[in-house]
Formats: C-alpha cells, structure tokens, sequence
C-alpha cells in the first residue's frame, strides 16, 4: 500500500467542555487532491490547524512521510514543507507581489550588502516571482512589483497559491479558496489548484462547495462529530449522498 504523504491517526482535541476532535485520521496520499468536507462544528478546521501547526493535539499523532511529527506553531509545519492558503488570505495588501510571495522568507543581495546592510533583492524576487506565476499559468498578473491591494479576490488568491507552490516541498493545504469569489475567478483558483497537484504536490482542500469539491477531488474525506466518518471516491458516490453522509442522514457505502 502507498505510504501517505501526510497522516493523522486519533487526533483529540478539546477546548474546555468542547471536543472539537474526537479521534479523527486522515490519510492524504501522493499525488492526489484530498477533498475535506462536513457540516459546521464538524471540526473540519480543528483538523486542519492540528495538520499545519496551528493548534496542538490533546491525543494522537501526526506523521510525515510515515514518521511522527510535532508542530508547535505554524513555522514548524512550513519548516517540514507544509504551506497553508488560508480562508482569510494572509497577504499584505501594502506590499507588492514578490515581497508577499517571498513574506518572511526574502531575499538577501549577494556579499556585504546583503551579509552586513541586509539589504534585499527586490530584483530578485521580482524575477523569481514572475518564474512561479508562469508555472502556474497565472496569466492575469503581468507585474510582479504591482500593489496587491490594486488585486481582485481571485487575483488576491493566486498570490496566495503561488506562494504555496513555490515553497511547500511536500503537501499544500487550501482552506476555502473559492469563498467569496465570483464564477470566473473560482474557475481560475479551481484551475490554480489542479496545476498544484500536477507539478506533484498533494493539496487538502477544504471547500463548502460541493461542486468544486466533485471537480477537483481525487478522493473525499467525510468528517462528522469531530472524526472521519468515511473516505469516498467522487467517480461512485453522488453529491447527495455525500452531502447525506456528511449530515448524518446516511451511512457511508461499505
């Protein structure tokens, strides 16, 4: 059997009288688009903050390529090569393209002005920049030192996939990339995150959007009361019956 990229077995997570996991896994293999669905209080979020750092597990374990890791903070999981998009968009309006893909990860000049005045490589990153938004295809940005805030949403979240392509070695997660986007730029995003698993990363996409979901997945993960309820193919098991599953209304296929 292939060895997952990223699991999760027996995740427990509780805030105070809440048990927002109850023993949840998941397995995201290689290669693959990992679809994360279910209702609110699911704990759809609890799991993915548990996998990228965010929060740390009460109970169970987590494993990269098949060994144990531990995250304390969001730094430990990109360190491992973990890159999160999140809902909220964390990118900075004020600064250009190529500063925020390169946010806390910039570029120094070459020798002493880089080494002792710590002066950047904007030139650098700019061309660097313009390097990843070519291989992902994301024709719509022709100026790596244009003002994010001068963006669209849509425009606004390739930045965001782009930063995640360019430096997450082994698994993106996509935390509701298509919330509040119009038709045509979530086709653009949906677009953004098959060209990510085609260049070989694994992607976890948690999505309300059905449709979107049955697009792109390669695989459904069904999360209930704070655990997995069941892992579905989207080629065998309709939208409603996943959405049936989802809410308890009924059991997944044996």
């Amino acid at each position: 059997m292939t060895t997952p990229i990223l699991q999760a077995t027996g995740l427990v997570k509780r805030y105070g009288r809440v048990t927002a996991l109850a023993g949840s896994d998941l397995e995201l293999l290689p290669g693959e688009i990992l679809a994360v669905i279910g209702d609110n209080g699911a704990g759809k979020s609890s799991l993915i903050k548990a996998l990228s750092g965010a929060v740390v597990p009460d109970e169970g374990e987590v494993l990269l390529d098949g060994e144990p890791v531990s995250f304390s903070t969001p730094l430990d999981a990109r360190n491992a090569g973990i890159e999160t998009v999140h809902q909220s968009l964390a990118v900075s309006p004020s600064l250009d393209i190529a500063a925020n893909l390169f946010l806390g990860r910039e570029l120094r000049r070459k020798g002493v002005l880089g080494s002792v005045f710590r002066m950047l490589d904007r030139a650098g990153m700019r061309e660097e920049a313009r390097r990843q938004l070519d291989a992902l295809g994301i024709m719509t940005i022709q100026n790596p030192g244009q003002a994010v805030e001068t963006l669209s949403g849509g425009q606004r979240q390739a930045v965001a996939v782009a930063r995640a392509a360019a430096f997450g070695s082994r698994v993106v997660i996509m935390d509701e990339p298509t919330a509040a986007l119009g038709v045509r730029e979530s086709r653009a995003v949906l677009d953004l995150i098959l060209q990510v698993r085609d260049r070989g990363l694994p992607v976890i996409l948690i999505s309300h959007n059905m449709p979107h979901v049955f697009e792109v997945a390669d695989r459904i993960h069904i999360q209930r009361l704070g655990r997995r309820k069941a892992v579905v193919d989207p080629k065998s098991v309709s939208m409603s019956d996943a959405v049936a599953i989802m809410t308890g209304a009924m059991e997944p296929p044996s």
